[in-house]
């Protein structure tokens, strides 16, 4: 196994937990053995990623924003990278729209089914914890998005992963305003991150040998916790029409490499396959942050600066499989439970309200269901049928968000690559295995 490329050994990995929570789960003490002895596995891998994502965003963009040594270069790469985020997501909505249009996955669920999914799902813990999520978002002021952006307390902006947007802009800071004192007087503190950020590079190698276990671990474990089949066979329509989006856009990713980028796709592919594979495997984009950014600057030769700056922002705002569910999501909702919505007006509020939504999305699974009920409300769609709305799709949600975190990791991937290529910070990769600087 030693010779493999990292991204088989995870395929391995992932298609053995699989194999793997599928037999398992036909014994009686298949579950618990799996959650004891076997889940925790999966847990401690996404734990150690979710603990270096905040200090190496820190270090990473303290290091790129000086390292541009220009404030205007910094200026350059932050409107081409929202531009193009803007574009991706918006493509991502129309095709959700679309193909939901024009599949029209809602027609096909009987009344039973609904009564079905609402007894199963309609209590569900998981589906109320949403529910009050999104309320405080609706409950939030036209500004506060903005009042958020700005921590009170550095430290304790670094102590919570969910709040990556107000670190980005504490390094920022501090990168912009070391640009503005002497060099020699910022030369310590450049120094100190640039190092950092080389040692949680190191960490992110040390952890990835432990990824193909993990995988297993996590994907066994979502198996063995899969909820009533004849449920999903019954969304199969809804899901598929999601599926088809998501396959769609990762064409329109390859188009983008080969034409903005002038690189083979399947080569580009491949370097950030085991970037895409977990994000597959954890859900969370935030998580799977640090992998992106080892692969895109050591496999794909995006240089720091850019990296830096682009991808812990994409993991933020840029959620194109997100914003492509949401899309699909709202219209199979409603042709369920509110036909005389959809109307064209309807429809453009959709594609105004994901974009906006996406923006302050989360990136950890689930928060893509929260912002849809915020899609939903700002077209008027009833309030009494929001919870209903919520448990026809809360079945399927979790292998779908597998995959929409995916495509949203392959897109900030993508937009890192074609940014660095139009302003000629695109070069030749140079990987770093975990055991370059050993001495034995």
């Amino acid at each position: 196994m030693g010779k493999l490329a990292l991204h088989w050994k995870i395929l391995i990995g992932m298609v053995s937990g699989i194999i793997f929570g599928l037999v398992i789960s036909s014994f009686d003490w298949g579950k618990s053995f799996m959650l004891d002895w076997i889940s925790p596995l999966g847990t401690i891998f996404v734990n150690m990623l979710k603990l270096i994502a905040v200090p190496l965003i820190l270090a990473s963009l303290i290091k790129g924003v000086t390292d541009l040594k220009d404030i205007s270069k910094f200026k350059k790469i932050g409107i081409k990278t929202f531009s193009w985020y803007i574009l991706t997501t918006t493509t991502a909505i129309v095709i959700g729209l679309v193909l939901a249009n024009t599949i029209k996955p809602g027609a096909g669920i009987a009344p039973e089914t609904v009564e079905k999914l609402k007894t199963t799902y309609l209590q569900n813990e998981g589906l109320q914890n949403k529910l009050k999520a999104a309320e405080s978002q609706q409950d939030a002021g036209p500004l506060d998005f903005l009042v958020d952006l700005v921590p009170d307390n550095a430290v304790a902006a670094m102590s919570n992963n969910t709040l990556m947007l107000q670190v980005i802009f504490f390094a920022m800071f501090i990168g912009i305003s070391l640009l503005l004192i002497p060099e020699e007087k910022g030369k310590p503190i450049k120094d100190f991150f640039d190092s950092l950020n080389e040692v949680i590079m190191k960490m992110v190698d040390l952890i990835m040998l432990t990824a193909p276990f993990a995988v297993f671990a996590l994907l066994s474990t979502v198996i063995v916790s899969a909820d009533d089949p004849v449920i999903l066979q019954k969304l199969l329509k809804y899901g598929m029409t999601v599926v088809l989006g998501l396959i769609l856009m990762y064409g329109f990713y390859m188009l983008m490499i080969a034409v903005f980028a002038k690189k083979n796709p399947i080569w580009f592919m491949k370097q950030l396959a085991p970037a895409q594979m977990l994000a597959f495997s954890t859900s969370s984009s935030a998580a799977a942050l640090p992998v992106t950014m080892e692969r895109v600057e050591e496999h794909i030769g995006v240089d720091g600066e850019v990296a830096s700056f682009v991808l812990p922002m994409g993991a933020t705002v840029n959620m194109d499989g997100t914003s492509l569910y949401q899309a699909v999501a709202s219209i199979f909702i409603m042709q369920v439970l509110w036909p005389e919505g959809l109307g064209f007006q309807n429809q453009l509020i959709i594609i105004l309200t994901a974009l906006l939504a996406s923006i302050g999305a989360a990136a950890v699974p689930g928060a893509g269901m929260v912002m849809l009920v915020v899609v939903l409300d700002s077209i008027g769609f009833p309030k009494d049928l929001l919870p209903i709305g919520l448990a026809l799709i809360f079945a399927i949600d979790r292998p779908l968000d597998m995959l929409r975190t995916t495509i949203n990791v392959t897109s900030d991937a993508t937009v890192a690559t074609i940014v660095a290529k139009s302003i000629d910070k695109l070069h030749d990769p140079k990987p770093k295995e975990w055991n370059d600087e050993l001495k034995l």
